[in-house]
């Protein structure tokens, strides 16, 4: 990827993190950390990878995103705005009874969005059936599921694991948003899983590492992760609330909301004061 690319990408992941910012603090609830952390994947996603149309949301040979780990709605829904999808003021009515933007992603009333998530580890079971039925039906398009670390605690997560692998989805990938902290505390004091990649390549994936904060990276992890006969998981290595300093790295602010101060600290940080 050429440097100009790169900071292409770079001021859209940006404005996808004031988004996040504004959602968060426009509601005085959300989950901002977990959404920081994902906002260069999300980008490099839906700017580069997914073959999807903001003029035509349902297109039926459109690539599927799950984000399993659904309480990063505000991630999704900046990306979202940033593609087109959306409008980027509707952000700002984030979680409001009004708004057609819940506090976890709503497939029904959210354009763009393939999956209605919330329960961990759902989200995988779902991608696989979507990957699955692509299969049968013959059809190209991709699924892609994005899953937290503390999401991979859950059973159903391995439970998914084994069928995808079962049944040689080759079109799946999912990413794992490793960034060390779940809501409770640092993963190795709640219940570390890992290692994620001895496990996944037990259960027949194939098994990739990426930088989620490079560009490169990313583009290099997801050309490499594709095989013809099983599926494929990035292990993602992040920064919790990348981008907002007083964010970056602390568990206190997996489910915070900003008050007026911090909200003028964050925008600093970002570039938008």
């Amino acid at each position: 990827m050429d440097n100009k690319r790169v900071e292409e990408l770079s001021e859209i992941a940006r404005k996808v993190r004031v988004g996040i910012i504004d959602a968060v603090y426009s509601a005085s609830s959300g989950h901002p950390g977990g959404s920081l952390s994902i906002a260069d994947l999300l980008t490099y996603l839906y700017f580069e990878k997914l073959n999807v149309d903001p003029k035509d949301p349902d297109m039926e040979d459109r690539d599927r995103l799950v984000l399993s780990k659904g309480h990063c709605a505000p991630g999704l829904y900046s990306v979202l705005a940033q593609r087109g999808f959306i409008p980027v003021e509707d952000l700002k009515t984030f979680r409001k009874t009004t708004s057609y933007l819940q506090g976890h992603p709503d497939m029904k009333h959210t354009p763009g969005v393939d999956m209605s998530s919330g329960s961990l580890g759902q989200g995988t079971s779902v991608s696989c059936g979507m990957a699955l039925s692509a299969k049968l039906d013959g059809k190209k398009y991709r699924v892609y599921a994005i899953l937290g670390d503390g999401e991979t605690e859950e059973g159903q997560v391995w439970e998914a694991a084994m069928f995808a692998s079962h049944y040689g989805l080759s079109n799946l990938t999912w990413i794992v948003d490793l960034n060390g902290l779940q809501i409770d505390g640092p993963l190795e004091e709640v219940m570390d899983p890992r290692p994620h990649e001895e496990k996944f390549r037990a259960f027949g994936w194939n098994v990739v590492h990426a930088d989620a904060h490079d560009f490169n990276s990313l583009e290099k992890a997801f050309d490499e992760v594709v095989s013809d006969d099983k599926p494929g998981v990035i292990i993602s290595h992040s920064v919790k609330g990348k981008g907002v300093s007083f964010m970056e790295n602390n568990v206190a602010w997996h489910g915070s909301a900003p008050n007026a101060e911090q909200y003028e600290v964050a925008m600093r940080d970002l570039g938008e004061r």
